[in-house]
């Protein structure tokens, strides 16, 4: 039977190992971050401690699947993972943020059932992915980047054109373009998306496009 120190260690270490995970994905500005990882890794820690100890009260009356009801995790993640996945413009984001998402559920689940060197390797092998990994896959993986430059700047100027020019320059390749008003409602927010051979030159194209006239600020969007 699982006594009161047992369940608030596992629930203390579920926090912990998700928050690690969820710090790097606020970090990094994902709409799922820090609260989001912990709340559902400690759910996942909860509902395989309810399995366990319904396992642990019922087994000698009646059979019992530890793992029946700790299998809807497993399928209910997919439902919250789907929200973090956005289509935006040429490219599609959030997936690494739901696969996050599914692999905490996963340690949630590890933690819960006891788990404890198989939820911190895990953890582990999840952080060296997003840290490091990403950048491996930038520099000797990817051949294409699809990224969306947003530039804002004052009405009335011609900044479409020189910022196309610009990327023309550089061998970028405009897939998709709209326009709208900024939150102060004064200037206008240009969303271009671009398809670029390398990102070597990210830096570059925006000191270039902030010399145009009129433009105000210039910035990717966040992959």
């Amino acid at each position: 039977m699982l006594n009161e120190w047992v369940v608030l260690l596992r629930l203390i270490m579920a926090a912990v190992l998700s928050g690690i995970v969820g710090f790097e994905r606020e970090f990094h500005g994902r709409a799922a971050g820090f609260r989001t990882h912990i709340l559902l890794c400690i759910g996942s820690t909860l509902v395989m401690l309810t399995s366990i100890h319904i396992f642990d009260v019922y087994n000698t009356r009646v059979p019992c699947d530890p793992a029946r009801i700790a299998a809807g995790v497993v399928t209910g993640i997919g439902f919250l993972g789907a929200g973090t996945i956005m289509h935006s413009k040429s490219s599609v984001r959030g997936l690494t943020t739901a696969t996050s998402l599914w692999v905490v559920a996963g340690i949630g689940l590890a933690v819960g059932s006891g788990m404890y060197f198989a939820s911190i390797a895990t953890t582990i092998i999840t952080m060296i992915t997003l840290l490091f990994f990403s950048r491996m896959e930038h520099a000797m993986i990817r051949k294409d980047w699809y990224k969306t430059l947003i530039i804002e700047a004052r009405e009335g100027v011609n900044q479409i054109k020189g910022a196309r020019e610009v990327l023309a320059e550089y061998g970028v390749r405009v897939t998709d373009f709209e326009v709208r008003r900024s939150e102060n409602g004064t200037n206008m927010v240009l969303e271009i998306g671009v398809k670029l051979s390398t990102s070597k030159n990210d830096d570059h194209i925006i000191q270039e496009i902030l010399r145009l006239e009129g433009v105000e600020s210039v910035k990717w969007e966040s992959d």
